[in-house]
């Protein structure tokens, strides 16, 4: 390249020394490409002389450095076109640092024009640049033209389903993890907890819940669905512990609780035979028919019933805890213990002016607790029976029929009421031969102290549950009696009552 051509440099300023320097950096570097063109050329015109042939580059008209030897001259070189800046940097050798020029002062509002060049907006759609290739996609914290945050939160904004579902996923997680409890244990102290017989899984909840034992009966219920235990939990007494995970709570009601008592409730009114067969239902070993015939606990005679063939009427009916496997032997002790205590705490002076003893009391309290169909008349029904035994009249008292011929439910036939037993109250006078089942305590209370009325009869009130209708003479009672028939009647020959409505 001839220096004439630099002539026209429009980068060649004498007064700015950048261009300056730039300009002889630019002379050396052309001075070097020169040298190693000549190099070259000389190579190749000793390898085309050997070979006969002209070298490519003197074929092209190219410049060869002429030999010291040879008259020949080649011509001129043509002059090389202008370089660009970014051509001429990669020009130069690696080898060789650029010498480093000195710093130039400029006001601090003057900018050049590569830094203006590089401040200046620039639309990067114009420069054919896709959206992810912007500076706004390349990475969270970055400022795009329109002053947002790229990365995660530009994201986001630009896409609002994102933070619905980013929502959605943390409220999912919560779920879950409230559902299914990881490290939560199982639990702390001792909660006594007991579970009735038919307990839903909503109500077991509940009391699990309402105890401190977990911590939501609605979660509890879910997983109790999703293991498929909703029909294996078991009632009963448990020792749970406070803030136990539903699945060790669970884990707990799935196994049948240890039975450390057992529990047997004989009801009021029930006799020997009726008694025997819950006894039996409980799975208490042994007959508890032959256990209530005698025991060493009890003597009869000893309250006046010196003729008592059985313990019926001294069997105190009540709930009793048992030691599990426990004999009916033990039942029975209890219930002649719990007697005695009872029995005490009845005034029996009235009945003794009478000429009654504590087994007649009894035996008068068992058919109490059959006829009085509301507690309220319990002392009423006493009195008809102290009245008609003043007046040497048969009870008539339909219980004790019941108890000889051991219908408990239907209705009594004429066969049934004609009955040749001691115990029946309509053919015979006086008490029957003793108490006809096992009353409790306020029966025995109003039998001891009977009512001041005068009333020698009584029947069923038609339309009620278990109301009688006292009167004081037979006309009365024949008045009583046909209203009752005649409501029976009106409901087609059933028994005229609003129980169980």
């Amino acid at each position: 390249m001839s220096d004439d051509w630099l002539g026209g440099d429009p980068f060649a300023d004498p007064s700015d020394p950048d261009a300056a320097a730039r300009e002889q950096r630019r002379r050396e570097r052309e001075e070097k490409r020169q040298k190693r063109e000549a190099k070259r050329a000389e190579k190749e015109g000793v390898a085309g002389g050997e070979s006969g042939e002209g070298s490519t580059e003197q074929q092209r008209g190219g410049s060869v450095e002429p030999s010291p030897d040879s008259p020949y001259e080649p011509p001129p070189a043509p002059p090389s076109p202008p370089r660009t800046p970014e051509q001429e940097f990669w020009d130069e050798p690696a080898d060789e640092p650029e010498p480093v020029a000195a710093p130039v002062e400029k006001s601090p509002t003057e900018d050049s024009e590569a830094d203006r060049a590089w401040n200046e907006p620039r639309d990067f759609a114009d420069e054919g640049l896709p959206p992810e290739q912007t500076p706004d996609a390349r990475g969270p914290g970055r400022i795009g033209r329109d002053g947002g945050v790229g990365g995660i939160l530009g994201s986001l904004r630009r896409h609002p389903l994102r933070i619905v579902a980013a929502l959605l996923a943390v409220v999912l997680a919560w779920f879950l993890w409230s559902l299914f409890q990881p490290f939560h244990g199982d639990g702390s102290g001792k909660v006594a907890v007991t579970i009735p017989k038919g307990a839903s899984v909503s109500e077991v909840g509940d009391i699990l819940g309402e105890k401190g034992v977990i911590d939501s009966s609605t979660f509890f219920q879910l997983r109790v669905t999703l293991e498929g235990k909703r029909s294996s939990l078991y009632p009963g007494r448990y020792a749970l512990a406070s803030g136990m995970s539903y699945g060790a709570a669970i884990d707990a009601l799935d196994t049948p609780p240890l039975k450390r008592t057992l529990t047997v409730t004989i009801p009021e009114g029930y006799s020997r035979s009726q008694a025997a067969q819950l006894v039996e239902e409980d799975g208490i070993e042994g007959s508890y028919t032959k256990a209530t015939i005698k025991s060493r606990y009890l003597n009869p005679a000893s309250y006046g019933g010196k003729g008592a063939k059985d313990l019926e009427g001294f069997l105190f009916p009540d709930t009793f805890e048992m030691r599990p496997n426990a004999p009916v032997a033990d039942l029975v002790q209890l219930q002649l213990q719990d007697f005695k205590k009872k029995i005490k705490q009845i005034d029996m002076s009235y009945a003794k002016s009478k000429n009654l003893t504590v087994f007649d009391v009894l035996v008068i309290a068992s058919m109490i607790e059959r006829e009085a169909g509301i507690p309220s008349q319990r002392k009423q029904v006493a009195a008809v029976v102290y009245n008609r035994l003043h007046e040497g009249m048969p009870l008539g008292i339909d219980a004790t029929i019941r108890f000889a011929t051991g219908n408990y439910a239907q209705p009594l036939t004429e066969s049934e009421l004609a009955v040749d037993s001691p115990y029946n109250t309509r053919t015979n006078q006086g008490l029957p031969p003793g108490p006809i089942n096992s009353p409790g305590i306020e029966a025995i209370d109003a039998a001891a102290h009977p009512s001041k009325d005068d009333y020698l009869f009584y029947v069923n009130k038609p339309n009620t549950c278990g109301e009688l209708a006292f009167s004081k003479t037979e006309a009365e009672f024949e008045a009583d009696v046909a209203a009752y028939n005649e409501a029976r009647e009106a409901n087609g020959g059933n028994e005229p009552t609003t129980c169980g409505e």
